[in-house]
């Protein structure tokens, strides 16, 4: 099913509540997989409305994307969505890699520029190839019957000139036929709110969902957000740095910190959460099993 659909359908007796996705991403070695596949176990009967698979830097893992889509697919009955880059790729690549997710039966991409491949300072565009991702987007609802998702950041994407920059190549995507947005990770609900009311204004009227890293571990939560621009609150950071020499504190405080924001995020009218799993499953699974109890409270009550 399209994701699109999924976003828009009508609440009515029996309807799921708000949507739930996880994101995954190819892994590279046997530890990788097993940790992948326990993820995707514990995960699906969970049922969320999609699951998403990246694609490495350069496009790296591209047919172990697509694998992995087809098998979540088939393995476990669940609507996913294949992330597709522009990195290291010709035109007609792109297309070849199109026609292959079309005829997995695939329905859902999520179209980026991506990342520089390992060891390269800047990302540049394959001869041949495409630059910006709303040229891939262009391409995509060309030829295909995709619902295509793109990336979308609250706190500026680290190479735009400037928010309002940001905000006009934003509008590009959309006007090129994004149909969802899903944001890079953020720490700062006013953050997200804000962002979606300059978006609005823009004219950008798509759904935009929020894209929530649950917090397990200090070091790797400040290279990631060192790699994507995103900040730490500092009453966040004096919180985890407090238990940073207790691995346990760490992960119990990042779950309850994320299930707080989600339900924040959900009360202000987020159309879902997108959950970056980084293929762990307790820590999403802890803060997902809360919101559906609460919610379920509420409903009762």
């Amino acid at each position: 099913m399209r994701i699109d659909e999924i976003l828009t359908r009508d609440a009515g007796p029996g309807d799921p509540g708000p949507l739930f996705s996880f994101e995954f991403f190819p892994p590279k070695t046997p530890d990788g997989e097993r940790n992948l596949q326990d993820a995707l176990a514990r995960l699906a009967p969970l049922a969320p409305a999609f699951v998403s698979v990246t694609y490495g830097a350069g496009g790296s893992t591209r047919a172990r994307t697509i694998e992995i889509v087809k098998s979540i697919k088939r393995d476990h009955g669940l609507e996913t969505m294949a992330h597709l880059t522009c990195s290291g790729a010709t035109v007609a690549e792109l297309h070849a890699i199109l026609d292959e997710m079309a005829a997995a039966g695939i329905d859902n991409v999520l179209a980026l520029r991506g990342d520089p491949p390992a060891g390269a300072a800047r990302w540049s565009r394959a001869e041949g190839g495409l630059e910006y991702s709303h040229e891939l987007v262009a391409l995509i609802k060309d030829r295909y019957d995709f619902a295509v998702g793109a990336a979308c950041f609250p706190e500026t994407h680290i190479e735009a000139a400037s928010p309002e920059a940001d905000l006009q190549y934003l509008a590009h995507k959309v006007g090129a036929g994004a149909d969802f947005l899903i944001t890079q990770l953020f720490f700062d609900n006013a953050v997200y709110v804000d962002f979606v009311a300059r978006a609005r204004e823009a004219g950008i009227d798509v759904p935009i969902i929020p894209g929530i890293l649950p917090i397990t571990h200090v070091g790797q939560l400040e290279r990631m957000t060192k790699l994507c621009g995103a900040s730490i609150p500092p009453a966040l950071e004096r919180e985890l740095r407090a238990r940073e020499g207790e691995p346990e504190a760490v992960v119990d405080f990042g779950v309850a910190y994320a299930t707080l924001q989600c339900a924040e995020l959900l009360a202000a009218g987020a159309p879902g959460i997108h959950f970056y799993t980084l293929n762990r499953s307790p820590a999403t699974r802890a803060i997902l099993s809360a919101l559906r109890l609460t919610a379920t409270a509420n409903t009762l009550a």
